[in-house]
């Protein structure tokens, strides 16, 4: 009984921090830009560019989701790539909307565990993975991007290096602690920088839309360097808190941050739009294998006799 007070007192405090943190982030955007600004700019988006970044991102998503299938077969566990990206739609939308420290995750943890036969800290850990392949994904892809911006002033052979010496490291540590996922190393890496080249792709194809006719590279760097808000949990999605990382950006670089912010507002909406169709499976839980989906409580408890 202690424990599971003392549990959800934590759960409270990381709840309050996220949302001071959101807060925080909103308030020193909105002192750093001119919504009248924002505003021209979004009226005179082109909607094809907009529709190809939509797509571009959604594309994303569907390898992300074939890419956590992946990981999970290395942990035994066998499901049909429609089922899992019904769970990937539902976990995408409860990152969105739930403060918590559960999120998409672990409701996707919580139903694979009570339809199969496995425990939930093996899903955890090829959640983990899955995670850390992206990560890995996005460093390559921002190494690739600073060798071709000389202002930068960064040998090749550094970037290079840095990114040889990290990978290795990876290696060794999946070949020391987690032998099993090195079996499908390439097959979930592949994916993992398909879903980082869509999402930039996603980014270029905003910069288009909003007419923009200068060097994307400086841009697409502090874009990509934003993208770490959605590795680690955060509330709404992580609203506010790229918006930040993107402006604080464009201030070093000495860019635009109108025009950083509004990358950012703009992949935000898109990807929300992505997470929405989650709300089918809330509508239509029998699609998941369930008469209605487990709360917050639930889901926490489940995952609390794991421990």
């Amino acid at each position: 009984m202690m424990a599971m007070k003392k549990s959800k007192f934590w759960t409270y405090v990381k709840n309050i921090f996220k949302i001071l943190i959101t807060v925080a982030a909103i308030y020193w955007v909105s002192q750093k830009i001119s919504f009248t600004e924002l505003k021209s700019a979004l009226e005179k988006c082109n909607p094809l560019y907009l529709f190809l970044a939509l797509l571009s991102y959604a594309v994303s998503q569907l390898i992300a989701s074939s890419r956590l299938n992946s990981f999970l077969k290395v942990i035994g566990l066998h499901i049909s790539e429609r089922y899992n990206l019904r769970l990937y739609q539902v976990g995408l939308l409860y990152n969105f909307f739930l403060p918590g420290g559960i999120g998409g995750d672990g409701y996707k943890i919580y139903f694979l565990k009570k339809n199969y036969a496995i425990k939930g800290r093996r899903v955890l850990t090829a959640v983990f993975f899955d995670r850390l392949s992206g990560l890995w994904a996005l460093s390559i892809i921002t190494g690739c991007l600073i060798m071709f911006m000389p202002r930068l002033a960064i040998p090749h052979v550094v970037t290079i290096s840095v990114l040889v010496i990290g990978t290795a490291t990876y290696l060794y540590f999946l070949q020391l602690f987690f032998k099993e996922f090195l079996s499908k190393f390439v097959i979930t890496h592949i994916k993992a920088l398909a879903v980082q080249s869509f999402q930039t792709l996603s980014a270029i194809a905003i910069l288009h839309a909003l007419g923009f006719a200068g060097k994307f590279s400086p841009y697409l760097l502090i874009f990509l360097v934003s993208s770490l808000v959605a590795i680690v949990p955060s509330i709404l999605g992580g609203a506010g808190l790229r918006e930040s990382l993107m402006a604080f950006g464009a201030t070093y670089f000495q860019l635009d941050p109108h025009l950083a912010v509004l990358i950012s507002l703009l992949f935000y909406i898109i990807s929300l739009l992505v997470a929405s169709s989650g709300l089918y499976y809330i509508l239509r839980p029998q699609r998941l294998g369930a008469n209605k989906l487990p709360s917050a409580e639930e889901v926490e408890k489940a995952l609390e006799k794991e421990e």
